[in-house]
């Protein structure tokens, strides 16, 4: 028997994970494929699916499934991107040999971790007609962010890619633990690990959802929702959360970092 458990979360059918062992949590406004998992019952935030993406199914797994009692790993994933193993680093993955890469048991090094976060990405290399385009305001108010790499921190691509001055005004209403602390965080890194996805034991899965859900539905009451379009700000819920899950696992637990790939569902 497989000690981790793994849900991944769609809103397309991913008829190439058919015979995988993943379960799959579907957030879709379609009719889902039948064994696929719906999280449009019981305690859930269905209606706010467009902005909140996975967070969905994470919330309605958190509050009518999740068994602490539980001493095996449970994680998530998402459609385009799947835990992979240690030896297809490097191998050409697609969607039709991903279930001979895709992650299905937790390794006996994980033992001596909390968590396991995707592997990081650097936001610090951003072109400069981009930052012109987008980054204009920040630049304005410190022009040095222009050459030097170090200052192209994730509170300046957030400003940038997610609405000026949201993460800001967003991280005043963190708990007065994580307050400051978060904040420097992005005001100083130039990574984060990504896709809101992670692997635990649940028990602190529990506790990780009583941190982002309690924040998030803070930030309700300050963005709301009927503002929230495009690219830009429609799931900005989704993306505040990216950014406080890699601050949030690495200050709260030991946490090791796991290689994933992305797989295009719509090409071979």
């Amino acid at each position: 028997m497989s000690n981790l458990k793994i849900f991944c979360v769609t809103d397309k059918e991913l008829d190439f994970l058919a015979e995988s062992k993943y379960s799959i949590g579907w957030v879709g406004k379609k009719i889902p494929p039948k064994h696929y998992i719906t999280c449009n019952k019981d305690k859930n935030i269905f209606s706010k699916e467009k902005h909140y993406s996975e967070l969905t199914f994470h919330y309605w797994y958190w509050k009518n499934k999740l068994d602490l009692n539980d001493k095996n790993w449970l994680g998530f994933c998402q459609k385009r991107r799947y835990w992979i193993k240690k030896n297809s680093i490097g191998k050409s993955i697609n969607k039709t040999n991903i279930n001979q890469h895709i992650l299905t048991n937790a390794p006996e090094e994980w033992n001596e971790y909390d968590a396991i976060i995707c592997e990081p990405i650097y936001v610090n290399k951003v072109k400069k007609i981009k930052m012109l385009k987008r980054g204009f305001r920040s630049l304005l108010q410190q022009p040095e962010i222009f050459f030097n790499e170090n200052k192209q921190t994730l509170l300046f691509h957030f400003d940038m890619h997610h609405g000026f001055g949201n993460l800001k005004k967003a991280i005043q209403l963190v708990n007065s633990e994580d307050r400051d602390e978060f904040f420097n965080y992005v005001n100083y890194s130039t990574s984060y690990n990504p896709h809101i996805m992670f692997i635990a034991k649940p028990s602190i899965a529990n506790k990780w959802f009583e941190a982002v859900f309690s924040w998030l539905f803070k930030c309700e009451e300050l963005f709301g929702f009927e503002n929230l379009k495009g690219y830009d700000t429609q799931r900005l819920y989704a993306y505040l959360a990216e950014r406080y899950l890699s601050f949030w696992f690495n200050k709260y637990t030991k946490t090791k970092t796991w290689p994933w790939t992305l797989i295009d569902y719509n090409r071979i």
